[in-house]
Order: C-alpha cells, then structure tokens, then sequence
C-alpha cells in the first residue's frame, strides 16, 4: 500500500473519530502533509479521494487555493499600476510579489474566501471542506497565517492537503524549504 493511500485512509479514521467527538473545544482541522514532490501524483488522487469522502456520506466542498488566488489577483483594481510597473522593471521578481502578496493579505481577501467556503456548510452534520492547491501561496504567504485567523471559524472539517514536511507534533515546513512553523492548532497526518 503507497504512503499517500496510508495517510488517507488514516485521515479519513481521524475526521470521523473526530466527528464523534463534537463540538467540546475541538475544532476539526486536519492537514494531510505529503512530500512537496508528490504534488503532481496528489492532485492526481484527489478525485479518487473525495468521490469516496462522497461515498461515505461527507458532503465535500473543494475549495482551490489557486483558483481563489487568481479570482482575487483577476479583480484586483490596482492590475492597471502592476501593468506599467512590471514595464518598468520586468525583473524585479520581490516587489512583484510583495504587491500580489499585499492583494491576498489586504482586506483578507482570501482568507475571506476561505471562510465564506467554511461558512457555507455551517450546520452541515456531514459538511467536509476540502482545501487544494496550497502550493499556490508559495512565494506570498503560508497558510498558518490563514488557519491562525480563522481560529474558532471551523465548523465543518476542514482538510488542507499540505504539500510540506512534519518537522515535530504541530510543526511543519511549507514546501520543505520554509523555516518550520508551530502555529497551527490541527491534526497532522503524514509527513
């Protein structure tokens, strides 16, 4: 049995476990870390994954880090000035992605998303929100940040497939080349 499918299936035991556990301080955030060179073969399973998510009765909502991000970055009204400064300076990669880091982090723009996607199933007895595409923060932000502000707002699982690595028991590395970091307040499958 591959090690994706292990850490799946253990997943899978631990969202239902932690259904029955209700609602006595826990909230149901889950991540599934797998190693960042197995994006490809990830986004591969995933419809596999949540058709039998489906089949066991969780009502699933996918929520795409990187079709929200390009949603945020399509609207952004500031595209105009990103246009002649990227004339300008073709190849000042940092400033570019400091003003496209700043659309996602103004106003928490996708952090909003996110919680408009949660907020949807509230109330849900079988409500699953299936977060995808978290490579797609990479160079602007880490989703720490997003589940830290979030805290107290997840009222259906939500499941964050993590490209990265378990550096300890709540610490994690986006990616595998970010510095590590101990600020979530979630389970951890795999890694």
């Amino acid at each position: 049995m591959s090690l994706l499918k292990a850490d799946f299936d253990e997943l899978r035991e631990r969202i239902r476990h932690g259904r029955e556990l209700g609602h006595a301080g826990f909230e149901p955030i889950y991540y599934l870390i797998f190693d960042p060179a197995d994006i490809i073969e990830v986004k591969r399973l995933t419809p596999a994954w949540i058709a039998r998510l489906r089949n066991e009765g969780w009502d699933v909502s996918v929520f795409s880090i990187a079709e929200a991000i390009e949603d945020i970055l399509s609207i952004d009204p500031r595209r105009p000035l990103w246009h002649i400064a990227q004339k300008k300076a073709p190849h000042d990669w940092e400033k570019t992605n400091q003003a496209l880091a700043n659309a996602l982090i103004t106003n928490g723009a996708l952090q909003q998303r996110l919680e408009s996607a949660i907020s949807a199933l509230e109330g849900s007895q079988n409500g699953l929100v299936l977060v995808i595409d978290l490579e797609a923060l990479h160079p602007y932000m880490r989703i720490g940040a997003i589940e830290s502000s979030l805290q107290s707002k997840f009222h259906v699982p939500t499941v964050f497939l993590y490209p990265g690595t378990r550096t300890g028991k709540t610490r994690l590395k986006f990616l595998g080349f970010y510095p590590e970091d101990g600020n979530y307040r979630s389970v951890h499958v795999g890694g």
